[in-house]
C-alpha cells in the first residue's frame, strides 16, 4: 500500500528524529493493521487500515476502516471476527463499540423534563454527532502487546507532529512529520502537503512535544486537501448505546473502564522486576527533561494510576466543579456541552484540564489542590457505601491523599494553608417540621421548622432555623420554608458541583400525606424565574420526624435486609377492606426482608394513617403511598393498577439506594403526561445510616467534621 505522498514540510525539518526516535518506536509497536480475520488471505491489498492499542486487549481505530468503499460493512469471519496484525502475526478481534452509531433520540415532549443534567454515568442525554471511531476487542485476553499513551488534554497548536504512514513494507520510516494546524468541526487538521493513504486511516497522530497520541488519522479532505484526524478527546462520547449487538462491552461506563485500563497498564510498566525494556514513560521523560516543570511525567503517571483506582465520579459536573475550584474559577469547566468532547467525564479528564500554560509553581498548586479535592470527595461518598466496595474506595482515596501530602511539602506555607481545607459538598437538604403543642384557642397544632445541609452518616449542618416561642401552623411553616427553600437548594446544588441534591422532608404523623414533590420553588435566582415543582427535577423523599440519631434495632435490621435482599418486593397494605390493628402489625412484622409496604388508601386519617404508623413501628425504612389515596371505600381497578406498577417499579432497582432516583424519573414522566399513576406518589425513605439530627428545640447543632 502506498505511503502518504507530498513533501515533509517545516515539521520534518524541525523534528529531531534522534530525540524522538524512542517515542516513534513505541508508537510504531503499538500501531496495528486492521485486516481480514486469521486464516483469510493476508495479501497487503486486503489490509483495511490501521489502529492503535490503547488498553490491554483493546484497539482504537476509525469506524470507516471497517466499511468498504460502498459504505457496506466489510466481510468478517465467524461471530464477526476481524484481524489485527502486529509483530508479524494476525490475531482475532471483534468490533465492540462503534461511535458512529446514532445516539438514541428522546421521545417528544421530554425536552421540558429534568434535562441532560440528570443523565446517568456514560449516558449521552441528547442526540450528538456521530464520531468516526471504533473499538475492537482481542478475542484472546492473553495476548501480550504494548499500548500507546493517549493524551488527557485537548490538542493544541504544535510544530513537531507525526502521522503513521500506513503499512508499506518498503517504507524506511513508518512515520512522517506533518505541520499540525487548528481544530474545527471536522477534527484536527495537519499539513496540506501530505496525502493520507487508506492504509494510514485509523493510525495515530503523535504530538512529539508532549509525547502523546492526540488524534486518530481519518484521511484527507477532498476540497482543501488538509489532513484530518479525530481528537482522542472524542472518546469521551463513548456510551453504552455505542455497544454493537452481541458484544460483551465494558459495563455501564465504558469510557471510564477503558481509560482506567489504559492508565493502570502504563503504571504497571514501571514495576520492579519487569521485562527491562524501555517504556512510553521513559521516552516521555527523555523528551520533557530539562523543561523545569514541577508536575512532570512521573507525577502525571502516578496520579493517573491513583485516579484510575477510584470509583467513577457520580456525575461529570462534579469533575468540572473540582477543576474550577482548583483553578480558582467561578464557573465549573464542562458545565455546558455535556455530551461534547470537551466535557470532563472522569477524574482523568479533570487532570488534563489543569494544564493552563502557567508558571510551573502555579501549575503544581493546581494539581495538588485538584487531587486533594478528589481524594476528599471520594472518601466522603465511600463512607455511605457498605461492604468491600466501600472499603476499596476508602483505601484508594487514602492512597491518593498520601500522594498529595507528599507532593505538597514543597508548596509555600500560604498555599499549604489555602489548599488544606476542602469545602464539603452536601448530598441532601433536609427540611424538618417539629410539632410543638396545640394552642388553647383553636386546638391547632403548632410547629417550628429548620433547614439543614447533609453530608452523609448523620452529619448535618443547620443553615436556617425558625424557633419562635409560640410556633405557627403547619401551613404557615410550610409557606415560610418555600419562600427560602429555592435559594438554599440552588446553593447546595452549586456546592455539589451542579448536581441536584436530594430534598428530604421530615414530617410528624399527621402530615404523612404531605406532597413535598409538588412544592414549587424558583428554578433560578432571577426574580422573574418561574416556580416549578420539585419532584420531576430532583429526588424528593419523606422522613419520619420521630426517627432520629438513636437508631431503633428493628429499623436498622429492616434496612440491612433491604440492602442484602436479592430482589425487592411490594407488600400491599392493608391487605383487606377492614384491617385490624393486630392484623396490620402481624402483616408488617412478618414481611420478608425485601418487602416494601405500598398503600393506596389515604394516609391522612383512618386505616391508612394507622397502616403507616405500624409500618414505622415495625421498622420499615422504605414505603410508597399516594398523597390523595381513597378513604374507607373498597379498592377498585385504579388501586390494582397502582399496586401492579409499584411491583414493576421495585423490580427495577439493583439496590435500595436507587429507589429515590427511579421515583423521580416516574414523577418526570407523570409531569409530561405519562405514568399518571405516579402523579401523587409519595416515597418514605429513611436511611438509618444517615439519621436526621436531634430536635433543634433541644439546642443540638451538628456540623460536618
Amino acid at each position: 500500500m502506498a505511503a502518504p505522498e507530498g513533501g515533509h514540510g517545516r515539521g520534518e525539518g524541525r523534528a529531531d528524529r534522534e530525540k524522538y526516535g524512542r517515542l516513534l518506536g513505541h508508537a510504531g509497536r503499538a500501531t496495528v493493521a486492521v485486516c481480514p480475520p486469521p486464516g483469510a488471505s493476508a495479501h497487503p491489498a486486503q489490509l483495511w487500515g490501521s489502529g492503535v492499542f490503547v488498553a490491554p486487549g483493546w484497539v482504537l481505530t476509525c469506524a470507516h476502516v471497517l466499511a468498504a468503499g460502498d459504505g457496506r460493512r466489510r466481510p468478517t469471519g465467524p461471530g464477526g471476527e476481524v484481524g489485527v496484525a502486529f509483530d508479524g502475526r494476525v490475531v482475532a478481534a471483534r468490533l465492540e463499540y462503534d461511535l458512529s452509531r446514532p445516539a438514541p433520540v428522546r421521545p417528544s415532549g421530554e425536552d421540558e423534563g429534568p434535562g441532560p443534567d440528570d443523565a446517568g454515568p456514560g449516558a449521552e442525554p441528547e442526540p450528538g454527532p456521530r464520531v468516526d471511531l471504533a473499538l475492537l476487542r482481542l478475542l484472546d485476553p492473553g495476548v501480550v502487546h504494548p499500548c500507546a499513551w493517549l493524551s488527557d488534554q485537548p490538542a493544541a497548536l504544535l510544530e513537531d507532529a507525526f502521522i503513521f504512514r500506513g503499512h508499506d513494507q518498503a517504507a524506511v520510516d513508518p512515520f512522517i512529520a506533518v505541520r499540525f494546524g487548528a481544530r474545527d468541526a471536522r477534527g484536527l487538521q495537519f499539513g496540506s502537503d501530505v496525502r493520507v493513504t487508506p492504509g494510514a486511516s485509523g493510525g495515530p497522530l503523535l504530538d512529539c512535544d508532549r509525547g502523546e497520541v492526540v488524534g486518530i488519522v481519518k484521511g484527507s479532505h477532498r476540497e482543501d486537501l488538509v489532513g484530518l484526524a479525530v481528537p482522542v478527546t472524542e472518546l469521551r462520547r463513548l456510551a453504552p448505546h455505542h455497544l454493537v449487538p452481541g458484544a460483551a462491552g465494558l459495563g455501564e461506563d465504558p469510557y471510564h473502564a477503558l481509560m482506567c485500563g489504559h492508565d493502570r497498564w502504563h503504571w504497571a510498566g514501571q514495576d520492579l522486576g519487569g521485562p527491562g525494556e524501555p517504556t512510553w514513560f521513559d521516552a516521555q521523560h527523555a523528551i520533557m527533561s530539562g523543561r523545569g516543570r514541577l508536575w512532570g511525567v512521573q507525577e502525571r503517571l502516578q496520579a493517573l494510576d491513583l485516579l484510575a483506582s477510584l470509583p467513577a465520579p457520580r456525575d461529570p459536573l462534579v469533575v468540572g466543579a473540582a477543576v474550577a475550584e482548583a483553578l480558582g474559577r467561578a464557573d465549573p469547566a464542562g458545565r455546558t456541552g455535556r455530551a461534547g468532547p470537551w466535557t470532563l467525564r472522569t477524574w482523568r479528564d479533570g487532570h488534563g484540564a489543569l494544564y493552563q500554560g502557567s508558571d510551573p509553581y502555579t501549575e503544581l498548586c493546581a494539581f495538588v489542590h485538584y487531587l486533594r479535592i478528589v481524594a476528599q470527595r471520594t472518601a466522603d461518598e465511600a463512607r455511605g457505601v457498605p461492604g468491600d466496595e466501600g472499603a476499596e474506595a476508602r483505601a484508594a482515596a487514602e492512597r491518593l491523599a498520601l500522594f498529595v501530602t507528599a507532593k505538597a511539602v514543597v508548596l509555600l506555607p500560604r498555599d499549604r494553608e489555602r489548599i488544606g481545607p476542602v469545602r464539603r459538598r452536601p448530598d441532601a437538604v433536609l427540611v424538618e417540621f417539629e410539632p410543638l403543642y396545640y394552642d388553647d384557642a383553636g386546638g391547632r397544632q403548632l410547629f417550628n421548622w429548620s433547614v439543614s445541609e447533609g453530608y452523609g452518616q448523620g452529619q448535618w449542618q443547620r443553615v436556617e432555623v425558625q424557633e419562635a416561642h409560640g410556633g405557627m401552623t403547619f401551613e404557615q411553616a410550610r409557606d415560610q420554608v418555600l419562600q427560602r427553600l429555592g435559594p438554599r437548594l440552588l446553593r447546595a446544588d452549586d456546592a455539589a458541583g451542579g448536581v441536584r441534591v436530594r430534598l428530604e422532608v421530615a414530617v410528624p404523623e399527621e402530615r404523612w400525606h404531605t406532597p413535598a414533590d409538588r412544592w414549587r420553588v424558583p428554578a433560578s435566582t432571577r426574580r422573574t424565574a418561574r416556580l416549578r415543582p420539585l419532584g420531576p427535577a430532583r429526588a424528593v423523599v419523606l422522613r419520619d420526624q420521630g426517627r432520629r440519631q438513636e437508631v431503633d434495632p428493628a429499623w436498622l435490621r429492616r434496612w440491612e435486609g433491604l440492602a442484602a435482599a436479592g430482589r425487592l418486593t411490594a407488600l400491599r397494605v392493608p391487605a383487606g377492606v377492614r384491617a385490624s390493628a393486630s392484623g396490620l402489625s402481624r402483616l408488617l412484622e412478618e414481611a420478608d426482608e425485601g418487602a416494601v409496604p405500598a398503600l393506596c388508601r389515604s394516609v391522612a386519617e383512618g386505616v391508612g394513617q394507622e397502616a403507616v404508623g405500624w409500618t414505622l413501628d415495625t421498622g420499615h425504612p422504605v414505603a410508597l403511598w399516594v398523597a390523595e389515596g381513597h378513604g374507607a371505600r373498597d379498592c377498585d381497578r385504579a388501586c390494582d393498577e397502582f399496586h401492579r406498577e409499584v411491583r414493576q417499579l421495585l423490580g427495577a432497582p439493583k439496590a435500595v439506594a436507587e429507589i429515590p432516583e427511579l421515583v423521580r424519573e416516574l414523577r418526570a414522566k407523570a409531569a409530561e403526561g405519562g405514568a399518571s399513576w405516579a402523579r401523587d406518589l409519595v416515597l418514605l425513605y429513611d436511611d438509618p445510616g444517615n439519621p436526621i439530627p436531634q430536635l433543634f428545640a433541644q439546642g443540638a447543632q451538628l456540623s460536618p467534621s
